[in-house]
């Protein structure tokens, strides 16, 4: 019953964003360099493994587990759902077409340059990091804070911020931790605005950005490496303690395309 009222008490907050931090339960941090997989591509068994991320939409694994959500970005599929239900949610390009994340080119940008717009999307997202709680998750990890870098100049760095520091304010309303996702060289902002405990980080090693989570959150960072010199990483003593190379595309192991290794 405590659980279903703060779910309740925080889902009738969500589209003004103030949660009371006096009012935040407890939450517990995934434990420091505990082994790590990350499981977007669908969730498996692993022994040994205690940390676990998979995407919200599937069940919870490990002994801590945390909860995949694009904050920033429109899930690959739902695109079109976005259009059609919040229009004016989804950043357009000069020539009012969606812009779309060149990397990905099946997830839209959402808008967060207005107050107006960011305390909707909160709202939106915010049922999904509710899911993450009420499915069983400890954690939630945002992704894509860094879609102002791809915005063309139409989006900052405050704006992504300021939604990040709402989704922060749910998660801790329902005792969910919070990760920070992409976003390097800004950590120490983004933990003391936002509000973020930890970082899942992509690729650290490989592009010399580990030291900037490692610093902000006590070395309490789980990397993912999808290339490189795997081997030269594990050896390097400035490595986050929680390290793995996984394929780029997260398959399971019933995929031959599926990589898996930790240090």
């Amino acid at each position: 019953m405590r659980a279903q009222v703060t779910v309740i008490g925080v889902a009738a907050l969500l589209l003004t964003g103030c949660i009371p931090a006096a009012a935040d339960p407890p939450r517990e941090l995934p434990p420091a360099g505990a082994a790590f997989d990350y499981q977007l591509g669908g969730g498996y068994e692993l022994a040994g493994v205690r940390v676990i991320a998979r995407d919200s939409t599937d069940e919870p694994g490990g002994s801590y587990a945390i909860c995949y959500v694009n904050g920033f970005q429109t899930q690959p599929g739902e695109g079109e759902h976005w259009l059609d239900e919040h229009p004016d949610l989804v950043l357009r390009d000069p020539a009012g077409d969606p812009l779309a994340d060149p990397g990905w080119p099946d997830e839209y940008l959402l808008d967060t340059s207005t107050d107006d717009k960011r305390m909707r999307i909160a709202a939106l997202l915010g049922t999904v990091v509710t899911s993450c709680a009420t499915g069983g998750f400890d954690a939630v990890e945002i992704d894509n804070l860094d879609s102002y870098s791809r915005s063309g100049g139409a989006l900052t760095l405050d704006d992504n911020i300021d939604l990040a520091a709402r989704y922060a304010r749910v998660a801790h309303g329902l005792g969910l931790a919070i990760a920070q996702k992409n976003g390097a060289g800004h950590s120490a902002r983004l933990r003391d605005e936002a509000g973020f405990d930890f970082a899942v980080a992509e690729q650290c090693m490989r592009y010399q950005e580990c030291a900037d989570y490692l610093d902000a959150y006590d070395g309490l960072v789980f990397d993912i490496e999808y290339e490189g010199d795997f081997a030269a990483f594990c050896a390097d003593p400035r490595r986050p303690a929680s390290m793995i190379l996984r394929d780029r595309g997260l398959a399971t192991p019933a995929d031959p395309a599926y990589v898996y290794e930790a240090c």
